[in-house]
């Protein structure tokens, strides 16, 4: 299963500038799902983050995980556009290398307990198929109160 930015922002409400998958490019559902991140230079973190070294920050990346878990997760609840998936923690979080722009983030994401409104997913981003960022990700489904 393949989804562009489009049919991703169908299914969570993140919009540009904080819209961090760019791309699905395999979805099982419950289980696992693999997204991808095109890192450019014009991105607006990359001015303070930092002005000669733009380095991706890391609560970014993982961000980024936490968004491919909500695109998983959302993609089979029928009543999707009235529900929000909060990241609602963060175990175990390791960054490795730094993400540069010209970087393509590869978002793997695999479910670790899923409820019906609470899930553990375990979550890793790549560069060039070297692991550069790992965390569990703690969500929750909440209704949303628009």
């Amino acid at each position: 299963m393949f989804l562009d930015t489009n049919q991703i922002q169908k299914i969570i409400p993140h919009r540009h500038p904080f819209l961090l998958i760019d791309a699905i490019v395999s979805l099982e559902p419950s289980k696992k799902i693999v997204g991808v991140k095109n890192v450019t230079f014009n991105e607006p973190f990359f001015k303070g983050h930092f002005p000669s070294i733009p380095v991706m920050p890391g609560v970014l990346i993982v961000e980024a995980l936490a968004q491919a878990a909500a695109v998983m997760v959302l993609k089979e609840i029928p009543d999707r556009d009235k529900k929000l998936v909060y990241f609602s923690g963060i175990d175990r979080a390791r960054f490795r290398q730094p993400v540069v722009p010209g970087d393509q983030l590869k978002l793997v994401v695999e479910v670790l307990r899923l409820k019906p409104r609470l899930g553990k997913l375990r979550g890793e981003a790549f560069v060039r198929e070297k692991l550069v960022a790992e965390a569990e990700i703690l969500s929750t489904i909440v209704d949303r109160g628009d």
